[in-house]
């Protein structure tokens, strides 16, 4: 409605309306964030949770909203059929910017159950955000290095624990666990020094989709393989906001979770070698999806 703007201005509008619409929906969501602190989680943690993930749902479908309001762009998806709220999914993507949590919220809000990522550890301590990192659920990941193991090794399998306890309070709402396999953003210059061997994609980080898998694989109902394509030379969330992505391409594959991916990924050096065959199996065909749909 609003592409005829000047690409800087139609920015700022998106921007400043994505602002207004997080605050306005954040003064709906305290007052139960706060009931959910004060009461004991078996009195309300189930109505409580519904109404949040409604309220969080509603604040993405405005999002969603906005971006139609002000940028025309041409959204090709595939592969969104059967999707459930219902259920519980691991999801799986390329990065190319930030713009990727905008176009997987897009395409994916009231389609299934809305995002968690998980959280290290560290960011627990943050005030305010963690309150309300606490009201949605998000889980920690806690991780101890071999050498820390080493020196402690009473402490061996704790860090799995820790993070399985944390996903328990998923048990009874269904979510989605956002992961992005790369663990970062694609740059031409990183792909130079990682020498990786994919065309559009860096070399992909298996150990966290292990972590993920070790921590929920009994509450997941399937991955959701997603692959994102836009122009590369419009990459950058302020870019995407000022309109400068005329056409998002997004190809979707749901998988199931079978028993050659689950497995001590940490400490089954077996496992783990067949585990990582399946992830580079995975990104081989995620980078030829990218090289047809560019």
């Amino acid at each position: 409605m609003l592409s005829f703007l000047p690409g800087t201005i139609r920015g700022i509008i998106t921007v400043s309306l994505v602002i207004i619409n997080l605050f306005f929906w954040v003064i709906f969501l305290l007052p139960f964030a706060m009931v959910k602190l004060l009461l004991p989680p078996t009195t309300i943690r189930k109505p409580v949770n519904a109404v949040l993930n409604f309220i969080c749902t509603r604040w993405a479908s405005c999002n969603k909203l906005i971006l139609k309001l002000v940028n025309d762009i041409h959204w090709d998806i595939q592969g969104d059929e059967n999707l459930s709220m219902d259920k519980w999914y691991l999801v799986l993507s390329n990065h190319q910017s930030w713009a990727d949590i905008v176009v997987l919220q897009f395409i994916l809000n009231n389609r299934i159950p809305y995002f968690r990522f998980f959280l290290k550890q560290e960011l627990a301590w943050l005030p305010i955000f963690n309150f309300v990192w606490y009201a949605l659920d998000y889980p920690y990941m806690k991780r101890y290095s071999k050498e820390f193991i080493a020196r402690n090794p009473h402490l061996k399998g704790k860090d799995i624990e820790t993070t399985r306890k944390s996903c328990e309070r998923f048990k009874d709402v269904p979510v989605a666990v956002m992961n992005f396999v790369e663990g970062t953003r694609f740059r031409p210059e990183k792909h130079k020094n990682q020498k990786s061997p994919y065309k559009h994609l860096l070399r992909p980080k298996a150990g966290g989709i292990a972590y993920v898998l070790s921590a929920m694989g009994d509450h997941l109902s399937a991955i959701l393989d997603v692959t994102i394509s836009y122009d590369p030379a419009a990459t950058g969330l302020w870019k995407f906001m000022c309109g400068r992505v005329s056409t998002v391409r997004v190809r979707i594959r749901q998988m199931a979770i079978t028993d050659e991916i689950l497995g001590d990924y940490f400490d089954d050096i077996s496992f783990r070698k067949r585990f990582q065959e399946w992830v580079n199996r995975l990104w081989e065909s995620k980078d030829q999806c990218l090289e047809e749909l560019r």
